[in-house]
């Protein structure tokens, strides 16, 4: 065997598996059958009751034959001709069915019978017949050499008068008219059947496609779907109610796609800004000191203004590292239980010099455990601290306080009296490189990042951040964090 069909015949094994067969295929298969045991029982129903009448009828006629021959032979004994008409012409009459009638003695004697009937049945064919005083209720079925089938009866009987004797009554009946009925009523039930399947498995396979028609669009929809073309929604308002909350979900996730790749977007154009004013800087600089030769010192200068830009890109390329890390849910957390009041006036103690330049009072009240990481709280506590002495006037005042809240949750904030943000700048205020006016946009001592990264680290804390800032009047960072470390599943 040769590679390509060593490798064709799996995929040919799995093309012919049910487990591979479309949905359209699978409802249709299970249409057909449905159909076919539905039309099966019915038929198989219906057969049982023809059969079932028309040995009820056969039946009932030879009993009635019977119980007339006894009442003739009662009250009539020596009425010949009434016998005769009874028994040797009426058989005759019918036209379609053949009914055939005899009478025998005890020692089997023949006294009359229907012409023709010992030739077609003899006497010993017969069942043992039924007592006298009762009257059979079925037949038995006989088959004569020659094909021809027969619903044979016999009773006994007495005749009437002063003189009383026994006699043996044998009727039968031909039913191979009935038979060759039951036969084509059997085959026209079998082509209703075949035909019942075919237009049944046409029907099925029609209404599968239809079902499967919402599917099929969501197809095409997800196909014309691109990172520019993230608009395209599905309309399930007039799918069928299964389909609906698989459309709703799929609109959800195209809307949380198109959310993504215009925050991606945005944040590439972003850090392709931010990147280009410090390596444009850094250009400058370096052709400027290599335009002609420059005293040491000035080139001195030059490595460190240059220094200073590589501070800036290695502090952005730090926090990018670890937005990264955090939304990949990868970022270091070893949490702990910490005193608020001490981890604030640590954060204090780090920025009392560039406080005190600035004029600015920093000051710590109240007191809270909380369950966090040291280092990330530090930073939070670091980025919030930083941007309030960014935009507070000299002269003003920074307060950090916490207290515990019911929960329990601990929060802490960080009030200042600057300057303040306008209401529609507060729903951006924390994404990535976003500043809230050309004021803080041309501050080169920030990138942006600081909100987004306290935003990533209360994330990963479980807590969350809000913030509340009024022009003129100053801004209020709120940091809550879970107060104490969640019990495990069985612990007392």
């Amino acid at each position: 065997m040769s590679l390509n069909a060593a490798n064709a015949f799996p995929r040919i094994k799995r093309r012919l598996s049910p487990s591979s067969w479309s949905i359209t295929t699978k409802l249709t298969i299970l249409y057909a059958l449905s159909a076919f045991a539905m039309l099966a029982l019915a038929s198989g129903f219906l057969h049982w009751v023809l059969i079932r009448n028309l040995m009820q009828e056969d039946n009932q006629f030879l009993t009635d034959k019977i119980h007339v021959i006894r009442a003739l032979l009662k009250r009539h004994p020596n009425d010949q001709a009434a016998l005769q008409e009874e028994i040797q012409w009426e058989g005759e009459t019918f036209r379609l069915t053949r009914y055939y009638a005899r009478i025998l003695t005890p020692s089997s004697r023949l006294l009359i019978e229907t012409p023709g009937m010992t030739a077609l049945i003899a006497p010993s064919d017969f069942a043992s017949p039924t007592a006298l005083g009762k009257l059979p209720k079925r037949g038995v079925l006989w088959q004569a050499p020659h094909g021809a089938t027969f619903l044979t009866m016999s009773a006994h009987a007495t005749t009437g008068g002063a003189h009383p004797a026994q006699r043996l009554i044998q009727v039968a009946l031909s039913t191979s008219r009935e038979d060759r009925l039951v036969t084509d009523y059997r085959q026209k039930l079998l082509a209703v059947l075949a035909l019942g399947v075919v237009i049944s498995s046409i029907l099925g396979f029609l209404l599968a496609r239809k079902g499967m028609r919402p599917l099929r669009e969501i197809t095409r929809t997800a196909q014309r779907i691109t990172s520019s073309q993230l608009h395209e929604r599905i309309d399930a308002t007039r799918w069928p109610r299964e389909l609906t909350a698989l459309a709703a979900a799929f609109d959800e996730m195209l809307d949380r796609l198109e959310e993504s790749f215009s925050r991606l977007r945005q944040f590439s154009a972003d850090l392709a800004h931010e990147l280009r004013t410090p390596v444009n800087v850094l250009m400058g600089e370096a052709e400027v000191a290599l335009s002609r030769p420059r005293p040491a010192e000035e080139l001195r200068q030059t490595l460190e203004s240059s220094l200073e830009e590589y501070g800036r890109l290695a502090r952005m390329i730090d926090s990018l590292l670890f937005l990264a890390r955090a939304d990949s849910g990868k970022a270091p957390i070893q949490r702990t239980m910490l005193d608020a009041y001490r981890e604030m006036e640590t954060v204090r103690d780090f920025y009392d010099a560039v406080a005190a330049e600035q004029g600015i009072t920093i000051t710590c009240h109240g007191s809270a455990a909380l369950y966090a990481d040291p280092a990330l709280l530090r930073r939070a506590l670091s980025n919030v601290l930083a941007n309030a002495l960014r935009h507070s006037a000299p002269g003003g005042a920074v307060t950090l306080h916490a207290r515990t809240l019911p929960g329990p949750v601990a929060e802490l904030t960080v009030s200042d009296h600057g300057d303040g943000i306008d209401a529609r700048h507060l729903p951006k205020i924390f994404d990535r490189f976003y500043r809230a006016d050309s004021a803080r946009a041309a501050d080169a001592s920030g990138a942006g990042l600081g909100l987004a990264i306290v935003k990533s680290i209360m994330t990963l804390h479980e807590g969350e951040v809000t913030f509340h800032s009024q022009p003129g009047r100053g801004t209020t960072v709120t940091l809550r964090f879970p107060a104490a470390a969640p019990s495990l599943p069985g612990a007392p």
